[in-house]
């Protein structure tokens, strides 16, 4: 049987490498064993009781499924008591999870969106979650306030997703490439399965919700609309669109795939600023493409330079195969970007 290097293996190797601190690297094994809770939770599915709607709602305002409420619990109860972390932020949750005065604190800040997708729950679709950790800027013996977390992109040490699907993937970045790790469920690990993930360069594949072209402005319009011409437009080449509603799903074809993601801003969602969170979607899933090689900006600015105004800020979102994200930028540069 070939060797396989294991999560924690891998973790250890960037400590000495100087990638990781011994803090980070916990860290990361903690949110890797939440995951793990959350995979066998999602995988039971309706002999769990865990399908439906939990009858509540979320800060957004949007309506909790059960798997929303149980995972958001298990990665804050997981994340608690470790002594690596100063607070937690959810995108469940309005204000900032402090951690229990009788616990140890740390110098790290989590973020997550506890399980990405939900809207595909009952559906028995792919599903994720996503984290990114920032640095506590303040002492340890002090709260962090929302403040504190209102970090651009740039300043993340460590970003991620989990994915669950026919198999359940742990996506990893610390600053050092994109890697991947595979749950072995019968060792009950993370084993290294993807080092060094590239975003393809060349792509024939892109990823939008073509119910909004109504409301899209025009270089999204003009940028698409060349794409489904085909061979018998400006491009000279067929595209295939591709569609699950579940951005880990979504973003995780374009990293293996390539290809083109994009949640642009329409008139749907301009009032909001864009449909995405910064903090728990768009900051990490930015970081794992650049890592990659690929692109991830606004249609106005590169992602990981917006500065943040408040904890729950929504952007837009056009991320994936660098050329691909050069052009549909370039296009909102070329004129007022208008509906």
């Amino acid at each position: 049987m070939q060797h396989r290097v294991s999560l924690t293996q891998f973790l250890i190797g960037e400590q000495r490498a100087g990638h990781v601190s011994p803090d980070l690297r916990l860290l990361l094994e903690v949110v890797a064993r939440a995951v793990k809770a959350i995979g066998v939770t999602i995988s039971k599915g309706a002999l769990a009781g865990a399908l439906g709607e939990a009858g509540t709602e979320n800060v957004q305002g949007e309506a909790q499924k059960k798997l929303d409420v149980i995972a958001n619990e298990i990665l804050l109860q997981a994340n608690e008591w470790g002594g690596h972390l100063a607070a937690m932020a959810s995108e469940e949750v309005e204000t900032v999870h402090q951690i229990p005065f009788d616990y140890p604190k740390g110098g790290y800040l989590l973020l997550f969106d506890p399980l990405d997708g939900s809207s595909n729950i009952d559906i028995n679709v792919t599903v994720g979650t996503i984290f990114s950790v920032l640095r506590n800027p303040q002492e340890k013996d002090k709260d962090p306030s929302e403040n504190d977390f209102l970090q651009p992109g740039r300043e993340q040490v460590a970003a991620g997703y989990a994915i669950y699907g026919p198999s359940t993937q742990l996506v990893l970045t610390v600053g050092n490439g994109v890697h991947a790790f595979t749950l072995d469920r019968e060792m009950g690990g993370f084993l290294y399965t993807h080092p060094f993930m590239t975003v393809p360069e060349d792509t024939r594949e892109y990823a939008i919700n073509a119910s909004n072209i109504r409301y899209w402005e025009s270089p999204v319009r003009r940028y698409i609309t060349e794409l489904q011409q085909g061979k018998d437009g400006p491009r000279g080449a067929d595209f295939n669109m591709r569609w699950v509603a579940s951005m880990v799903a979504d973003v995780h074809r374009v990293l293996t795939r390539g290809g083109i993601f994009l949640y642009p801003l329409d008139e749907k969602c301009r009032a909001q600023g864009g449909k995405l969170r910064l903090m728990y979607e768009a900051n990490p899933m930015a970081m794992l493409i650049e890592q990659a090689g690929g692109a991830a900006t606004t249609g106005r600015e590169r992602i990981l330079d917006v500065v943040p105004q408040r904890l729950h800020q929504r952007v837009p979102v056009i991320l994936g195969s660098r050329s691909e994200v050069a052009r549909v930028t370039s296009y909102h540069g070329d004129g007022a970007a208008s509906a």
